[in-house]
């Protein structure tokens, strides 16, 4: 059974650097895709970042672009959102999903949207202060 964790949501002022973590189990291979996923008060949850668990291709939204970074550790079953020069409009709820297995050689663009994944964590608070 594949199940996500996130963790790592806190308040921020703005200028300041979050890291999220995204901790996951039930993969047998390295054959996923995890994308993380923001939604704000009254908006639909957006793609923020995603990264391929067989060839390290990661993916920004225009949004967040040279400030987050994704990246994952095999070891300890983590992907991670390095978030940087945090804005007010990045307050939100981060939720972590993966697709499993991935069934594409390549993961493009579109692993931004949300019907590219089946499993989903519960989502971590991040605020941030003006």
């Amino acid at each position: 059974e594949v199940q996500l964790v996130e963790s790592g949501g806190n308040l921020v002022q703005a200028g300041g650097s979050l890291r999220l973590s995204c901790t996951y189990s039930g993969f047998l291979f390295d054959d996923y895709a995890i994308g993380w996923f923001r939604q704000a008060p009254g908006k639909e949850r957006e793609g923020v970042s995603c990264i391929s668990g067989t060839d390290g291709t990661t993916y920004y939204a225009d949004s967040v672009k040279g400030r987050f970074t994704i990246s994952s550790d095999g070891a300890k079953s983590t992907v991670y959102l390095q978030m940087n020069s945090l804005k007010p409009e990045d307050t939100a709820v981060y939720f972590c999903a993966a697709r499993y297995p991935l069934t594409v050689v390549h993961i493009t663009k579109t692993f931004l949207l949300q019907n590219e994944y089946d499993y989903w964590g519960q989502g971590t608070q991040v605020t941030v202060s003006s």
